[in-house]
């Protein structure tokens, strides 16, 4: 952006680019985590039906509380054996908006939101919407390339003090879930910060690993952001929520725009929440094909780090620029992030999958990182 326009925008602003991934047509699209299988036939028959039951009211504005999402969302996140009230929930136009309340009622002129990187790039972004400073932590603490222990957590947090702090668990882009050690930890740590714990992949986690909902009585500045765009198959539907304490709940009134959930939104995420189950239905398969992504890409000598969501970031690349032009060459789309000799790749259907591990099989050859 250049001339007179550029001049008008706020200083902070002025040289920035807005975030995109790419949207390519391309037969294997597996560069931005999103759920390679359509919803089903039968709940797409019952969210036309409940579009078709709430248009003749579009004339009216919707339920400014959406009260009735609510009360289904706190019963979905209820079934894993962690009481919430409707009171606790929050909801908007995916997680993004919902992380955007959050840094326009805690952030801001003067404040300071801290996150690890590598992390989801739209904190940062979000954070400078908003006009909070954000300030880049740091993993690698714990001898692995992207750990994030207590104690260098906790480090980090005394130094810097910040306002808000964003734990993404899994992470995105490396898929590595946290302890609920570390999130104990942090949250200790800043008595005068709102800790955001950013589970968008939660439902991908490993068995065995601990959604941070269940750190939430007692501790009234955690909040646990998640989204329906990912494992409910509903990226189009945006649709995101959190959980928190009533009164952080609260404030985020004062800084939500009015009837900011459409009546169209809400009768479609509470038919995907009535038919949970249906629409979960493919993530053990994901999970599947992740986990052999995983184990077939360390099979071709190169680095994959574990993962708990539904991608794997993979290193071990010479140029990984160079490695992703090659494989959309071959028709299969996966995300540069940015970190060099690594790329990362979305777990698809069985046939994406294998498409992806057999373009990746004939360039390996020629694009594997020297070894010392």
């Amino acid at each position: 952006m250049t001339g007179p326009i550029e001049e008008l925008l706020r200083p902070d602003l002025r040289g920035r680019t807005a975030y995109g991934a790419p949207q390519l047509e391309v037969p294997v699209p597996l560069n931005v985590n999103e759920n390679s299988y359509a919803v089903p036939p039968a709940v797409v028959a019952d969210m036309a039906a409940a579009v078709a039951e709430v248009a003749p009211t579009l004339n009216r504005y919707p339920d400014r509380e959406f009260t009735d999402l609510r009360k289904d969302l706190a019963a979905f996140v209820g079934r894993s054996g962690v009481a919430v009230t409707p009171e606790q929930v929050w909801a908007g136009n995916g997680s993004n908006e919902v992380l955007l309340h959050l840094l326009q009622a805690f952030g801001g002129p003067g404040r300071v939101a801290l996150g690890f990187t590598p992390a989801y790039s739209m904190h940062p972004i979000i954070a400078a919407t908003t006009g909070t400073t954000w300030v880049d932590g740091h993993r690698g603490g714990g001898g692995e390339p992207f750990d994030l222990t207590v104690a260098d957590a906790v480090a980090q947090v005394g130094e810097v003090q910040p306002n808000l702090v964003f734990l993404c668990s899994p992470n995105n882009p490396t898929g590595t879930a946290l302890g609920l050690d570390v999130i104990e930890a942090v949250h200790d740590a800043t008595p005068g910060a709102v800790i955001v714990v950013d589970e968008a992949y939660a439902e991908f986690a490993r068995a065995g690993t601990t959604s941070a909902v269940a750190l939430l009585a007692g501790r009234p500045r955690l909040v646990v952001t998640r989204t329906m765009s990912k494992a409910f198959a509903l990226a189009g539907g945006r649709l995101g929520y959190l959980v928190a304490d009533p009164a952080l709940v609260d404030a985020l009134r004062l800084v939500r725009m009015p009837y900011h959930l459409s009546a169209v939104s809400q009768a479609v995420a509470r038919v995907a929440l009535r038919h949970a189950d249906a629409m979960l239905a493919t993530v053990d398969v994901i999970r599947g094909q992740r986990d052999r992504i995983v184990e077939t890409v360390r099979e071709l000598g190169l680095e994959p780090v574990p993962s708990d969501a539904n991608f794997v970031l993979f290193g071990g690349l010479a140029d990984s620029h160079a490695t992703w032009e090659a494989l959309l060459a071959r028709g299969v789309l996966i995300r540069d992030v940015g970190l060099p000799g690594y790329l990362r790749v979305t777990a698809g259907t069985p046939e994406e999958t294998t498409a992806f591990l057999d373009a990746l099989t004939d360039l390996v050859p020629d694009h594997l990182e020297a070894k010392p």
